[in-house]
């Protein structure tokens, strides 16, 4: 059977919630506090991913305003096909907003202008019966009728089950008819090392629910196992009518705790059904499925600005106005405009990509003759370490809680310059106290040579660290004036 690694979809790629429409698989995770939020994915074998979108990538979708704290933002979305269009349903924390409902007849876009729900509450769910009522399913765990067409609901809403016994944080709730039971798939136990799946089953989709006797019927807690953090997970039936799961999990580095750093990621396993129950497979770093894979073409690894338009991969931090980056100012060139002055500022001008590979090489040309800026590690606005080009110098800085410091500096030389951070993984024996990367932060020369300013630790950019939800985001910056990017070029190659 082919193979495939674990997770499937690397780096902040959290909270997934997956349907399938005939041959294809779309997919969506949280997205915090970036712009533009939800992302959606595509798959044709449950293992090769490819972003096709971002759910809402217009401002008048998604409201982030500099006050949204890191790791606020917008939280867990359900992704739905029902009576031929897709449905998404999700939360933005941020005060005044709440719950909100899209639709659109190709995931890839455009989505619809939000609906906004009634319903309070973090992590719902849609699921409709069989005469085209419509169940919404949230965090706690509660339910209550809704109109997905106008956010009304009907009703108070009234709690279903929740979860294991005093087990915190019943969350994340996914309904399902499956043969003659629907069954309440939900996470427990809170998203950190006491993670955990359970379900209960009833033969209404309101209850009574009964608990399946092997719950959690996923969990790491406890292990030494490599996935840490395992729940928040959604069932899909592969090509083959088989069932699976994905799930959110995080893969710790170094020595203790164990430091993630490229935040939850999606990874997939297998499900049997056993007596009316199911049973949930090996969830390992490398295993198999019993269909072909289809995997898409490779993804390039320099970007070249020559669109119009920014690849959904890019994100930037709470807001991406119009005026603040172009790609036609300079064709070729991706143009940022600064607003904050660096990025300990909510408002910074920045657009990044998520961090997607324990030990990754980036390197971008700038062009620093009208203003100040370069490329950042970002984990949030207090956790980030920056190589700066600018005003005559460059210089690496860090941004570690409440201590910023400039670590090295060296004369700016002529010309564009390119900036460059190597991530390279801890290898070797295991030591109680190290960390569980090292980011060398400098430039090149003409003739290519890496010239590191700093060698610093990578567990202050990590969850353990800084708290939240979030992972690494590597991305381009405007301090100062106007910055303009030639390329910007990420390897996943092996750099130790």
């Amino acid at each position: 059977m082919p193979g495939f690694v674990n997770p499937v979809i690397p780096g902040m790629f959290p909270d997934p919630s997956v349907c399938r429409v005939g041959d294809d698989y779309y997919l969506a995770c949280s997205s915090f506090e970036y712009f533009p939020g939800v992302p959606i994915l595509h798959s044709r074998d449950l293992v090769h991913w490819e972003q096709i979108g971002n759910a809402l990538d217009r401002p008048s979708q998604l409201h982030l305003p500099p006050q949204t704290p890191a790791s606020g933002g917008v939280y867990a979305p359900t992704l739905r096909h029902h009576d031929g269009r897709f449905w998404l349903i999700t939360t933005n924390v941020t005060p005044g907003q709440g719950a909100l409902i899209v639709t659109a007849d190709d995931p890839a876009g455009p989505w619809s202008e939000p609906v906004r729900g009634e319903a309070g509450g973090i992590d719902p769910d849609l699921a409709w019966d069989d005469d085209g009522t419509c169940w919404l399913t949230g965090a706690g765990v509660y339910q209550v009728r809704v109109d997905p067409a106008t956010g009304e609901t009907f009703g108070e809403p009234r709690r279903l089950w929740s979860g294991g016994h005093r087990a915190q944080a019943p969350e994340a709730p996914h309904l399902y008819r499956i043969g003659d039971h629907w069954y309440l798939l939900i996470a427990e136990g809170g998203t950190e090392r006491g993670h955990a799946v359970s379900i209960a089953r009833a033969t209404s989709p309101d209850g009574p629910f009964e608990p399946c006797p092997a719950n959690p019927i996923l969990t790491h807690r406890g292990t030494d196992r490599p996935i840490q953090n395992t729940g928040h997970a959604d069932l899909v039936q592969g090509p083959d009518g088989s069932w699976w799961m994905v799930l959110l999990g995080v893969r710790p580095g170094g020595g203790t705790p164990g430091w993630h750093v490229l935040g939850r990621e999606t990874f997939l396993t297998s499900v049997t059904w056993v007596d009316g129950w199911p049973v949930v497979g090996e969830l390992a770093t490398e295993s198999t499925v019993p269909w072909p894979l289809k995997p898409p073409a490779p993804e390039p690894a320099r970007d070249d600005f020559d669109s119009a338009d920014l690849h959904p991969r890019w994100v930037s931090v709470r807001s991406r106005p119009e005026s603040s980056w172009s790609t036609s100012d300079r064709l070729g060139w991706l143009t940022l405009h600064a607003r904050g002055a660096s990025p300990d500022e909510p408002d910074v001008t920045f657009v990044g990509r998520r961090q997607q590979h324990p030990s990754c090489r980036v390197r971008v040309s700038a062009d620093t003759t009208g203003g100040r800026g370069g490329l950042a590690v970002r984990l949030d606005e207090q956790h980030h370490y920056d190589v700066t080009a600018g005003a005559g110098s460059i210089e690496v800085t860090a941004r570690i809680g409440s201590i910023r410091h400039t670590v090295d500096s060296v004369p700016l030389p002529d010309g564009p310059v390119v900036l460059r951070v190597d991530v390279l993984a801890t290898t070797g024996d295991w030591s109680p106290t190290r960390g569980p990367d090292e980011l060398h932060l400098g430039y090149e020369t003409a003739d290519g040579e890496f010239h590191a300013l700093a060698r610093l630790d990578g567990r202050y950019l990590s969850t353990e660290v800084a708290g939240g939800f979030t992972g690494r985001v590597i991305g381009m910056y405007a301090a100062s004036g106007t910055m303009h990017f030639d390329w910007f070029d990420y390897s996943s190659a092996d750099l130790s």
